[in-house]
């Protein structure tokens, strides 16, 4: 087993869901499989407008053929392990180099490699890559309020191997267990979202500097839904329990619901956006994805 680099684009010609599903040619067959029962890094590509570099990490479950195309194959992502970066990092680190070293050939030049879909990964790379997207200290980000004070570790957790650079392990032990996983969420919700309440705009801070804001899942996370930025939203402490709650919810074009079942309908609005739309993210990326708004108003909001 190995590490892994999947190249991927919002706009892929491929089936792709990162969170679920990576599709790809038969040429990268035996790249790919070679990652099977292990971690691999999303990296969106230079070319891409706003690009994120490596933006996510997730664990390959399995490599099947593709039943719906001749000559493709996909590679099942484990549920639960897809998990964006708190902070995207950049293809070129601050000293000019490559974050992702593997791709400089022996003259020290960035080689034909880096242009590969799919590709190893070296355990060095990958460490640097999460010390750099998932940073042990987070500044204004803590726990959320509701997170478990004592997670028990998934099997698949308890079983990973210990072979890894030192550090690894205990680092990818910590992104697959609930509290982990929701403080880092909230690192990248609330990064994504610049600490400010998506329906109100307020980003208030405490004395300490720790934002106010809240990442809330908008598939909740029991039902599927995965900690992946287009599944998040950034709401104030407020905000979030209405919209938990079924009293708001948002349209596929970011435009705020209010359910008939609000007592203070002017109150609520009054709290509200002015033109009642919710701000997003600038990278569609990040963008609420209108998958997750559906699922929400089909089965939280009260109409």
């Amino acid at each position: 087993m190995v590490f892994g680099v999947f190249i991927h684009r919002e706009d892929s010609i491929y089936d792709d869901r990162p969170e679920e599903q990576y599709q790809f040619p038969e040429m990268y067959l035996s790249r790919v499989r070679a990652c099977e029962g292990d971690w691999i890094v999303y990296l969106e590509p230079s070319k891409v407008a706003l690009t994120r570099g490596y933006y996510a990490i997730a664990r390959v479950a399995a490599v099947v053929p593709d039943a719906t195309a001749s000559g493709m194959w996909i590679a099942r992502i484990e549920r639960g392990t897809y998990m964006d970066l708190a902070r995207p990092v950049a293809f070129r680190g601050h000293d000019g180099l490559p974050v992702e070293r593997g791709v400089l050939n022996e003259a020290g030049r960035i080689s034909g490699r880096a242009q590969a879909a799919v590709r190893p990964l070296s355990p060095a790379d990958f460490n640097r890559i999460l010390d750099l997207g998932f940073p042990l200290e987070q500044g204004t980000l803590s726990l959320p309020r509701d997170a478990a004070a004592d997670p028990v570790e998934p099997a698949h957790v308890r079983d990973m191997p210990d072979v890894y650079d030192p550090g690894a392990p205990q680092r990818l032990r910590q992104l697959v267990l609930r509290p982990e996983r929701d403080r880092l969420f909230r690192a990248a919700v609330v990064n994504a979202y610049d600490a400010r309440c998506a329906v109100s705009g307020f980003g208030f801070k405490n004395g300490g500097g720790r934002a106010e804001v809240e990442a809330a899942h908008i598939m909740a996370v029991g039902a599927g839904g995965p900690d992946k930025l287009s599944n998040g939203i950034a709401f104030s402490g407020t905000a979030h329990w209405m919209f938990d709650r079924g009293m708001i919810a948002l349209d596929d074009d970011l435009s705020i619901r209010i359910s008939r079942h609000v007592n203070d309908i002017d109150g609520v609005r009054a709290f509200l956006n002015n033109d009642l739309k919710a701000h997003a993210p600038a990278h569609p990326a990040a963008r609420p994805n209108p998958r997750f708004l559906a699922w929400h108003r089909d089965n939280v909001f009260k109409r």
